[in-house]
């Protein structure tokens, strides 16, 4: 079994294989991406940049274009409703940013973001979607590319449509995730949309939604003839998940999960990285929900989670994990990988 071998490329931008990290709001920032892309990762996401937080020039803001050269390939993807805006902080994006590819959120499904007629609201007006893709790509340099769901709801599925007017705009790719808006984050992907999707464009379209499982990536590139696979929540707290999903495309291997004590490594890498981007103040108390990721399936007392859901200081944080670790020297974290 070798899934690798198609070419898989954005533009002029080449990736090693085919499995995507993607974005995920609150979570991909270069720290985590850095580290899932050790992993293997043929291209990696970052998180939905606001396009008036960029052309606001908001410090918290900018402070988000940072990328580590180690991360390439990146796409990086921005968000808004209003063209002028989206233009010109796609053209900021473009001169000042080291990102390969600039990405077009239409699939965020929140409250606050549609009723910035952003992310999912798109969805509903193909003919904006051609003249939103088609201004940005106008404007830059770099590819463009959009990350969308299937449609805003089972009576709006526009998906075929939406594709077409990406494509025809000039976009470079599209990241599909295979559920409506108001499916949220619920129920099932729909990986048949999927599919209509890719056989209605000539750009690159990649599959995203219920990958849980290298063999679910594998199944999803056999039944969609998607170019990539994208996986979100199944990396959060395990970056192995990247790298047996690699495995698995080039060779059929069925990688086992890793002991405790290599999650409690990587787990605290990803520490320092967080801190040196952030400051310890901020890491400690994001890496607590991170840390319950790498730990999410291990047998793990209440005052060792209360413990880290608590921890003030990157040393309280340390000597928790590595007397975890310690403790549970030479157990598996999890079953072998099936």
């Amino acid at each position: 079994m070798n899934k690798t071998s198609k070419p898989f490329r954005i533009g002029d931008i080449g990736m090693d294989n085919r499995v995507v990290l993607a974005p995920m709001a609150g979570v991909c920032n270069s720290a985590f991406r850095l580290t899932v892309k050790e992993f293997g990762a043929g291209l990696v996401y970052a998180e939905m940049i606001s396009d008036k937080g960029i052309n606001q020039r908001n410090d918290k803001t900018l402070e988000m274009l940072y990328i580590d050269e180690r991360e390439y390939p990146l796409s990086l993807q921005i968000f808004g409703g209003d063209k002028e805006n989206l233009v010109e902080a796609a053209k900021y994006v473009d001169k000042y940013s080291n990102a390969d590819i600039i990405d077009i959120n239409m699939g965020c499904p929140v409250n606050k973001i549609i009723r910035c007629e952003a992310g999912a609201k798109w969805l509903l007006d193909p003919d904006k979607i051609h003249e939103m893709v088609s201004a940005v790509v106008g404007a830059v340099d770099k590819p463009v590319s959009v990350k969308m769901r299937i449609g805003w709801d089972e009576d709006h599925l526009y998906g075929v449509e939406n594709a077409k007017a990406v494509e025809a705009a000039g976009g470079a790719a599209i990241a599909v995730h295979g559920r409506t808006r108001v499916q949220m984050y619920e129920g099932r992907a729909n990986w048949d949309w999927i599919r209509k999707m890719k056989e209605a464009v000539n750009i690159p379209v990649i599959g995203n939604g219920d990958v849980e499982t290298p063999q679910d990536a594998g199944r999803m590139l056999d039944e969609t003839g998607a170019d990539g696979v994208m996986i979100g929540r199944a990396a959060l707290g395990d970056p192995w998940m990247i790298y047996r999903t690699v495995k698995y495309l080039e060779t059929g291997e069925r990688v086992g999960m890793p002991s405790v004590k290599e999650k409690v490594d990587v787990c605290l890498l990803h520490f320092d990285r967080l801190v040196k981007l952030k400051g310890e103040y901020v890491a400690v108390r994001e890496m607590r929900k991170h840390a319950a990721w790498y730990l999410k399936g291990i047998r793990i007392g209440p005052g060792i989670r209360k413990g880290i859901n608590q921890a003030e200081t990157g040393d309280e944080l340390k000597t928790l994990l590595l007397g975890f670790a310690k403790q549970m020297e030479n157990e598996p974290a999890a079953a072998s990988a099936v």
